[in-house]
């Protein structure tokens, strides 16, 4: 009779299968609690921030052009960077609110 020790070998129990996934189940954890999570709040921070918008309002675009709010549309949001001079953005461009 033929005799294979790798055939007959133990399944793993219940226990040690939930004992492998303890790793990744706490990497998945930390990732969320250190990086998604935050991020969330910071969307969530800049959304209530551009819906608070109004005329005269000094904001920055991400690329770096500040002016102050003289149109605000539904996905449009015009500054005037200089006298007379009105940019259109889309409001997805402005990252932050500046003291007026």
């Amino acid at each position: 009779m033929l005799h294979f020790p790798l055939a007959a070998a133990a399944q793993p129990d219940l226990m040690s299968t939930v004992q492998s996934f303890l790793p990744l189940i706490f990497l998945f954890a930390m990732l969320y609690f250190m990086i998604l999570r935050p991020k969330q709040r910071d969307e969530k921070r800049r959304r209530e921030m551009l819906s608070e918008l109004k005329k005269g309002d000094k904001v920055m675009t991400g690329a770096g052009m500040i002016g102050k709010v003289s149109k605000i549309g539904e996905e449009i949001i015009g500054l005037e960077v200089a006298p007379d001079t009105v940019v259109e953005f889309h409001r997805d461009a402005i990252i932050k609110k500046l003291d007026s």
